[in-house]
């Protein structure tokens, strides 16, 4: 049985989460997640992160209705990094993109390469 203490987190109780859409590859953000945070995941099939702003618990979706169903989720090999495979529901994004991801470097300049789902 995974135990999500097997983790290594950061100084403070932290690891990434790497959220990606199952079907088509797509990174959609980049999270945080406390060791509760993993288990509440795995035991409900909800993503859940933790919010370092809010101090507390953050399940994607429920507010907004974007849910992140999870599909699987995989350890890196330093077991400081997850990557969450979903099944997203809307955008992922608080701006109403896709991916938070929507911004690209080209040629020295900041362009805007997606615009809001709604």
């Amino acid at each position: 049985m995974f135990d999500p203490l097997s983790l290594k987190y950061d100084a403070a109780g932290l690891v990434p989460a790497i959220a990606q859409d199952a079907a088509s590859g797509e990174v959609l953000m980049m999270a945080w997640m406390n060791a509760e945070a993993v288990a509440r995941t795995l035991e409900t099939g909800r993503v859940t992160y933790w919010s370092r702003s809010r101090r507390g618990f953050w399940v994607k979706g429920e507010s907004s209705g974007h849910v992140q169903e999870l599909v699987e989720m995989r350890v890196d090999c330093d077991r400081d990094c997850l990557l969450v495979l979903v099944r997203q529901s809307g955008p992922a994004c608080h701006t109403n993109r896709r991916s938070c991801f929507y911004t690209a470097i080209r040629e020295g300049d900041e362009v805007e390469i997606m615009t809001p789902m709604v």
